[in-house]
């Protein structure tokens, strides 16, 4: 008996979002955004000002990740998943601009799960530790922002078949629970 995994592609389908339940693996590819948390900060800042983000939002999935730089022909070095707990204050104006998944390791708070089942949003897990086989998943890497924040830059990372579980869905599932 095989376990089931759902295959998923960036830009994300807010229908096939909505069949995805707590505890479900899932393997996705495609262009995702990859912030740690300065830029955080920077873009929520830019929201409460009512300046425009350098990049949309809308149907995106976002990887809290500060990947090592890139070595032997690879376009990173480990990019595991950094504490999504952190993000928390900051999720709530990304979602509300669009932002339909975020990824990272480790449980989030019950504002979290209120914030995802308003913007009809997923967050999905990464196994912490695992940065080395993770990078296995990561064709490209680019910076599309702040460039002066060197390691912390916003980048977009292409990925292929990253293993992924769900960790809350858009109901108020929670695998953590």
């Amino acid at each position: 008996m095989g376990i089931d995994i759902i295959r998923m592609t960036t830009p994300l389908d807010r229908k096939a979002l909505a069949g995805l339940k707590a505890g479900d693996r899932v393997s996705l590819s495609g262009d995702v955004l990859v912030f740690r948390d300065e830029v955080h900060r920077i873009l929520c800042g830019k929201i409460g000002e009512g300046i425009a983000l350098p990049f949309d939002l809308k149907d995106r999935a976002l990887y809290y990740c500060g990947p090592t730089p890139a070595r032997n022909g690879m376009p990173v070095g480990s990019a595991g998943p950094t504490t999504s707990g952190r993000m928390d204050r900051f999720t709530g104006p990304l979602l509300a601009r669009g932002l339909a998944m975020t990824i990272g390791k480790g449980n989030r708070s019950a504002e979290i799960v209120q914030l995802l089942q308003k913007h009809r949003a997923v967050y999905l897990v990464a196994v912490g530790g695992t940065g080395a086989l993770i990078a296995r998943h990561i064709t490209a890497s680019r910076i599309i922002a702040f460039p002066e924040l060197g390691t912390e830059a916003a980048r977009e990372f292409t990925v292929i078949d990253l293993p992924l579980i769900v960790g809350m869905d858009m109901y108020g599932g929670n695998a953590f629970v």
